[in-house]
């Protein structure tokens, strides 16, 4: 890869990281206000698999001879999806909860697919493509419990 194109990559790994991040902050507010202690624990897992999503990019990044991003700012960090978990978690509606995290799902989803139409080292494509999956698999869950709770209450 020329130097460009390893810039290139660096740049997309850390927009995920800040991705993740805001993914991990919003299920940490999601899992320490839902009302199911159910929603609680998969809000908890999913905090913390965006915590090694972060730590596995940031390896990423240092192998590619960048710095990993450090943190997101607030304008960044309601462009992508998550700002809103604030302002449902304190409703304490689990309904509320899961369309926000849905919401913030949906971005992270299109980051990951956007992700995985940069050029990168093969190692740092198997790990994007790998989180994409697992990104994927948590926002359907959180759609299908969204799904559910809204049948139940109508």
């Amino acid at each position: 890869m020329n130097e460009e194109n390893n810039d290139n990559a660096v740049s997309t790994l850390n927009d995920l990281i800040e991705t993740c991040r805001d993914g991990e902050k919003g299920f940490k507010s999601a899992a320490e206000d839902a009302e199911r202690s159910d929603l609680k624990e998969m809000f908890s897992k999913y905090a913390s698999q965006r915590g090694k999503f972060v730590s596995e990019l940031s390896s990423l990044v240092r192998s590619l001879g960048g710095e990993p991003a450090e943190a997101g700012h607030v304008a960044a960090v309601a462009h992508r999806g998550w700002m809103a978990v604030k302002t449902a978690v304190a409703t304490r509606d689990d309904k509320a909860i899961l369309e926000e995290c849905e919401r913030g799902e949906d971005y992270a989803k299109k980051a990951y697919s956007d992700a995985l139409k940069t050029s990168m080292p093969s190692s740092a494509s198997q790990i994007v493509t790998q989180q994409a999956g697992e990104v994927r698999q948590a926002h359907d869950k959180v759609r299908d419990l969204r799904n559910a709770v809204q049948a139940a209450s109508k």
